[in-house]
């Protein structure tokens, strides 16, 4: 069959088309006369008949590549997929359609095109299946088909400029074809044709990049890499033969873009394979018997994905041996196959002794890995780097040392690996003399020389020791915190008590020793000095009174800076803690803390610090009490609003009551008698039954709040005649003296709880003690709310009676007022009135007329009344002291009446009293 018969045959088979109402073929209606050619071009391709006519393709297809020399149409994505993909079925016997495929892939570089801004959304499903066979096309074994689809997806990530469009044309933005990449599937194609281009080396590299453009670019590539196990694909690849030296480079950047934008655990899962493990041992050793600098830098960044895989419990670094040839590099002084002429060790090497000795902490989760340790005497290789810096006389001479800045950061890092590391291996640590390496270098810390800090590490402590001071001190820490008695007893031995106690109160007196490491070591040191005199007597002893003079003195700082971030609530808890183990249980020192206040304090410290560290100072408080010195200074303390310390027990009391939602009424009485403490807090655990050798929740509850320990502590001060209560305080401590009976009829209660849930009914009598316990806490509930009643109506007869006297002070206060008006009144009404005022005269005229006695008729019997008045006739003195040594002598003279004659003479001579003294 002839070309000619072909195009007479087809011209008649042109459709007409014409306009339809369906929305369903509302796209059909809009086909325009090129969408057409399409569908004659795919019809051409497909039709049996003219299957094999290879020429007539070749001609029609690079007209129409021709034609689309500026673009792709939006809307001819499809059919220009479907021609694509025909084409790709044909390469494989028909080389010839190879440079249609590679000019049609040379198009899509360009933008697609659109003819309406409504087009980018209508077609972006089209766009997407179009990406997709584009990723589909690496199927094609020809090398230039491959390298054009590599070629085309990387200039999507390039400012590709757009010929001369035509009228009506616009480019799609530049952005619509990556959004829409990234829910294609092509990112995963291209991943799985990696398997394809073992032959193709060049091919692969490319590749390799465009991956990595993929994956730096987009978290959802990342994502839809992962999903086609791209990070065991790419490490899987990554070792076969390179003559361009970049595979290895390629796909560690390709593994680090996975990490940090797709799902690391993903990736750390697909890694923690044996192939995979295998190709990073392969590929690391390869790196580091290389001779350059960036040979170790790549090993390093393989070493820290192999690091990020020894987080995984399931990592098979171990089993593959791997883990065993990391840890022999650590025990080694030098990074073998490395320019043995240069003189000092180079940063890249730093780096990698550093990871190495990072990869020990993530490593000692696993058991095996502690043993493999112990063969390779890792222990020992650390203690030797925590050495002090050695001076540069003592390094020998012609050869390879680290810097001190390089010194001192692997000082700090072997001291902070061994803070995880010694704790698990106390055996070796003390065979190795830990301790006494950890004491030299606490004594090389404290030493006031010229030594100074160049790390960049030495958080806090730049320009000095205290960096190495920290991790010291951390290290001790975690090796005491093992409860370890040899370790203990060694460091007690050398007088780390005592060294301690110097250090702390050294830095306390430093001015500007205030940060969050001086803190941190602080809080350590005390915690270590917890943890050695806890269960010790003699401890305590040389604990002594420096230890308590150190107590005090941060107990004094208060829990104003609780909150300031830096540290210092563990510094009131450390102190708290130091307080309890070291002070408490030896008298000696528990009675020179007395002495120096130190009840006052922590009732302090409890009145103003947050609730969460209530529960520590309540127990040293109790703790304390066994000594009968303590309640007289519990019972006088007074806060500064002059509050007693039962008046605040008993508010921590209700506070806690609060937090855990017990039913109280309004006055914090009880409201209900069946439940007397029962926390709301504990409702769904009611239907629920614990095992036997499970503490039950009302057991567990004396342990978790406040509660047991306010009342142990008010039966170490009793419960009568407390100073400082009010009545409401009164009512709460009806509730405190009760605890104990209503937590043991609480128990009981649950066990008749329980019994009746697993369905267990007791015998009789236990039935019947089991009611008659249950009774007795009800009865002894509502004898306490009586009680409770009696205390609020005593208070409301005295409320009553303040009240009614507090009446009769204001009505007594407005009665003098109005009186003090009313008089003001009156003198204002006799001052601005003369009428008033004349009246006002007459009357009190006639008052004082009225008052006078009336004269009676003299009777000349009756003798007339004399009146007489005292005269000093003479004084005298005498031996007597004071005023009784006055003599005084007296005379009276007569006073004539009104009536009676001045003139006649007196009926009376002059007589003189009898001499009496004044004190008479």
């Amino acid at each position: 069959m002839d070309s000619g018969k072909v195009m007479h045959r087809r011209k008649p088979d042109i459709p007409v088309i014409r306009p339809r109402i369906s929305d369903e073929n509302h796209h059909v209606q809009q086909v325009s006369a090129k969408s057409l050619e399409l569908s004659k071009v795919i019809r051409l391709l497909e039709d049996p008949l003219t299957a094999n006519l290879k020429e007539r393709h070749l001609f029609v297809l690079k007209k129409l590549l021709k034609r689309s020399q500026i673009g792709f149409l939006l809307k001819e994505l499809t059919c220009i997929a479907k021609i694509l993909d025909i084409c790709a079925e044909k390469v494989n016997n028909h080389p010839e359609y190879v440079p249609i495929l590679c000019e049609a892939l040379q198009i899509c570089r360009l933008p697609f095109l659109k003819e309406k801004t409504s087009d980018e959304l209508h077609y972006a499903q089209d766009v997407t299946e179009f990406l997709s066979h584009m990723g589909c096309l690496m199927r094609v074994s020809d090398a230039d088909v491959r390298q054009q689809i590599v070629e085309s997806v990387k200039s999507f990530y390039s400012c590709v400029a757009p010929k001369q469009l035509l009228d009506g044309l616009q480019p799609t933005s530049p952005g619509y074809r990556l959004q829409l990449l990234e829910r294609s599937d092509l990112a995963q194609t291209l991943l799985l044709s990696m398997a394809a281009l073992e032959n193709q080396p060049s091919i692969k590299l490319q590749l390799l990049q465009t991956l990595q453009i993929l994956s730096s670019s987009s978290d959802m590539n990342c994502v839809l890499m992962l999903n086609a196990r791209g990070a065991e694909t790419i490490c899987l690849h990554m070792n076969e033969p390179d003559p361009s030296g970049q595979v290895l480079l390629r796909s560690s950047e390709i593994l680090w873009n996975l990490l940090e934008r797709g799902c690391k655990a993903e990736v750390m899962a697909q890694l923690s394979n044996v192939e995979c493990v295998t190709s990073l041992k392969e590929a690391f050793f390869n790196q580091l018997n290389g001779c350059q600098q960036s040979d170790l830098r790549l090993a390093n960044d393989l070493l820290v994905i192999t690091t990020l895989i020894a987080e995984n419990p399931n990592s098979l670094l171990i089993e593959s041996s791997f883990a065993k040839q990391l840890v022999v590099l650590v025990t080694l002084p030098d990074v073998k196959g490395h320019n043995p002429l240069a003189r000092n060790f180079s940063n890249e090497e730093l780096k990698m002794k550093k990871l190495l000795l990072n990869l020990l902490v993530l490593l000692s989760k696993d058991v095996a890995a502690l043993q493999l340790y112990k063969e390779e005497k890792v222990m020992g290789a650390l203690l030797i780097l925590t050495k002090p810096p050695a001076a540069s006389s003592e390094r020998r001479s012609g050869s390879r040392h680290w810097s001190s800045v390089q010194q001192e950061e692997l000082q700090l890092q072997a001291l902070a690996t061994l803070a995880t590391v010694a704790p698990l291996m106390l055996e070796d640590f003390m065979s190795c003399q830990g301790n006494s390496f950890l004491l030299l270098l606490l004594d090389w810390c404290i030493k006031q020389d010229a030594h100074f800090a160049h790390s960049v590490h030495a958080v806090g402590g730049r320009g000095s020791k205290k960096a190495q001071l920290q991790l010291c001190v951390r290290v001790m820490r975690s090796v005491t915190s093992s409860g370890e008695d040899s370790v203990c007893q060694s460091l007690c031995e050398q007088g780390i008590i005592s060294q301690l106690l110097v250090i702390l109160m050294q830095m306390e007196a430093s001015p500007d020793d205030e940060d969050a490491v001086a803190l941190e070591i602080k809080s350590d040191i005390q915690l270590i000095l917890s943890v050695l005199c806890e269960s010790d007597m003699h401890r305590k002893e040389l604990f002594g009174s420096e230890g308590v003079e150190m107590a005090v003195h941060f107990l004094r700082k208060g829990s104003n800076k609780f909150y300031s971030g830096l540290g210092h609530n563990k510094l009131i808890l450390s102190t708290v803690d130091c307080v309890w183990s070291c002070i408490v249980g030896c008298y000696t020192t528990e009675d020179y803390f007395l002495a120096k206040e130190g009840a006052f304090l922590l009732l302090d410290l409890l009145s103003s610090s947050p609730r969460c560290v209530h529960y520590n100072i309540l127990a040293t408080l109790l703790e304390l009490c066994d000594n009968t010195n303590t309640v007289s200074h519990i019972l006088s303390w007074r806060d500064d609003g002059g509050r007693t310390a039962p008046s605040l027990l008993l508010q921590l009391w209700r506070d806690e009551e609060e937090e855990l939602m017990v039913s109280r009424n309004q006055h914090g009485g009880i409201a209900d008698p069946q439940r007397p403490i029962f926390s709301l807090h504990r409702q769904d655990d009611t239907q629920l039954s614990f095992p036997t050798n499970v503490p039950s929740v009302a057991v567990l509850e004396l342990s978790e709040n406040l509660r047991s320990k306010i009342y142990s502590i008010f039966c170490k001060l009793g419960f009568q005649e407390l100073p400082g209560l009010s009545t409401k305080h009164y009512v709460t401590l009806s509730i405190v003296r009760r605890y104990l009976d209503f937590k043991v009829g609480e128990v009981w209660e649950e066990i008749n709880r329980e019994l009746s849930l697993d369905g267990v009914r007791p015998i009789t009598p236990d039935e019947e003690a089991l009611s008659v316990i249950c009774k007795i806490a009800e009865d002894t509930a509502r004898r306490v709310t009586a009680e409770q009643n009696s205390i609020l109506e005593r208070q409301e007869k005295e409320d009553i009676g303040e009240e009614e006297l507090m009446y009769t002070e204001i009505k007594s206060h407005w009665k003098q007022q109005e009186l003090r008006a009313k008089s003001w009144e009156n003198y204002l009404s006799k001052t601005s009135n003369y009428e008033i005022l004349k009246e006002v005269k007459a009357q009190r005229e006639k008052y004082i007329e009225s008052s006078r006695p009336k004269p009676k008729h003299e009777d000349p019997a009756v003798h007339p009344t004399e009146h007489f008045i005292g005269q000093v006739v003479s004084v005298e003195s005498t031996d007597a002291p004071g005023p009784a040594g006055v003599k005084l002598t007296l005379a009276r003279a007569a006073i004539k009446t009104a009536g009676q004659d001045v003139d006649g003479p007196t009926t009376q001579d002059r007589e003189y009293f009898s001499t009496v003294s004044v004190k008479d």
